[in-house]
């Protein structure tokens, strides 16, 4: 399922021999030339025979970042039947030393292991009809290069989000990019930007929204059966990783591009857990759970609140990090943010994990992870959404909702707007906590409009020669 221009269709263009503006695709081209009569020798699988589906019925994918996450999102592109992962990028060759790889058993993560596990699955080659090993790159920009790819995977660490799912849009890609969508705020405007200006579908990894309870939980909301919605309870304990002494700096593993691991980042010694699944706890590459878990939470926030393109306007937040040590994110927190219609979403880092949504006749609370909802009154849950009321829409998973959006050109749960919108809440309460200070938030004009040190804290500096 060929989208934009390829490269071998740019070489050609490139030594004339066919006009870039008259043939826009490969397969545009391989039309005309049967047409006007060129010898073509078209393979079976082409046609859809060989046990594939024909190319117009597949999404040809790559995965750039291959930890935990990100094996764990090429294995579940790799079970539908309509797509086939032909490319694959870790800037870790490989290493058994996670401590955390919670998706799967084992402690391997990288491209070596996602390779294996990419043959593993493909064992007998029936579902890809190919012979050989999926290609692999250690560096995003080289993947983006190849010849066939539809969509890319964006499942590396939070720091880089933004640069590659920008370069990947402007490469002519669909995007599934990991929430949350970026590592700031003006990282996410500009995605929004790329992938408007260049027609790509893009799917944030917000899968809580594509929960059928927790869908028909917001059905609830929006048809008015708790009343009036006033409040947003959001509880985000943080599970006890932290916090830790300094640590002593290691050499680079072998196999391993720090250096292209920092990226944009300021450049730093390695240590073990700096990298890995640590970095989520540091502030120069994620944002704690406020951005981990909370982009989860206060997405379905914005869900309920019919709020996906807008915000809260203001933001007050107080919170504990450590000092002393490597990791800085907060690991205990109390905020509110206040809506326009006067809604108050007010958040803590207490159990259990989830969200409850108050109105004025009852509540609905919804757990996370799994979507459990528990009700008050309990009738609540026993409620049938009518054909005339509000209806969200179903989706058999977050995967499908993406690979469905890339065939239709629709726009899927979570599009780069409602994810940009979700992570920069995240990172005002950050702010609001590092500040020490109430933020006054213009969601329209995205802008902080009374504090101009916490403004400037909305873009960050990237380390030559990266930058937006």
């Amino acid at each position: 399922m060929r989208t934009r221009q390829t490269q071998s269709l740019a070489n050609l263009v490139h030594e004339g021999k066919m006009s870039a503006s008259k043939y826009n695709t490969r397969r545009e081209f391989l039309k005309k030339a049967g047409a006007i009569g060129l010898p073509l020798l078209v393979p079976a699988p082409v046609l859809g025979r060989a046990g594939r589906k024909p190319p117009s019925d597949r999404i040809v994918m790559g995965c750039i970042g291959l930890g935990g996450q990100g094996t764990y999102n090429m294995k579940a592109f790799l079970s539908q039947n309509d797509v086939e992962v032909v490319a694959l990028c870790d800037v870790n060759r490989g290493s058994d030393d996670y401590d955390m790889l919670y998706q799967f058993n084992g402690n391997s993560a990288g491209l070596a292991p996602a390779v294996q596990r990419w043959r593993d699955f493909n064992a007998d080659r029936r579902r890809s009809g190919r012979s050989g090993d999926p290609a692999t790159y250690h560096d995003f920009r080289e993947l983006l290069q190849h010849p066939d790819l539809d969509a890319v995977t964006v499942c590396t660490p939070d720091h880089w989000h933004g640069l590659v799912s920008i370069a990947a849009a402007e490469a002519g890609l669909d995007v599934y990019c990991e929430k949350p969508l970026t590592n700031t705020v003006a990282e996410g405007r500009a995605l929004c930007e790329a992938v408007q200006r260049k027609g790509r579908v893009l799917q944030t990894g917000s899968h809580e929204r594509s929960n059928h309870s927790v869908r028909f939980a917001v059905e609830l909301i929006r048809n008015n059966r708790i009343g009036k919605l006033h409040t947003i309870r959001v509880n985000m304990p943080v599970d006890s990783h932290g916090p830790i002494e300094p640590q002593a700096v290691m050499s680079v593993p072998d196999g391993f591009d720090y250096d292209m691991w920092l990226g944009p980042t300021p450049w730093v010694p390695y240590t073990k857990k700096r990298t890995h699944f640590w970095w989520r706890f540091i502030l120069a590459y994620g944002g704690g759970e406020m951005t981990d878990r909370g982009a989860h939470i206060i997405d379905l926030a914005q869900l309920a609140l019919d709020a996906d393109s807008s915000g809260p306007v203001e933001i007050a937040a107080s919170g504990w990090a450590p000092r002393d040590g490597l990791f800085d994110t907060f690991m205990k927190f109390d905020f509110t943010c206040t809506y326009g219609n006067g809604v108050r979403m007010i958040g803590s880092s207490d159990t259990p994990r989830g969200i409850r949504l108050e109105g004025s006749r009852g509540w609905i609370f919804i757990h996370i992870h799994g979507g459990r909802l528990e009700a008050d009154p309990p009738s609540l849950l026993r409620e049938v959404i009518g054909p005339e009321e509000y209806h969200l829409g179903r989706t058999p998973g977050h995967h499908r909702n993406f690979l469905d959006a890339v065939r239709s050109r629709g726009i899927p749960f979570a599009p780069a707007e409602v994810g940009h919108r979700t992570a920069t809440i995240c990172h005002l309460l950050n702010i609001a906590m590092q500040t020490g200070r109430t933020l006054h938030w213009d969601p329209h004009r995205e802008t902080i409009t009374n504090d101009p040190e916490a403004q400037r804290m909305l873009k960050r500096p990237m380390r030559p020669p990266w930058h937006l």
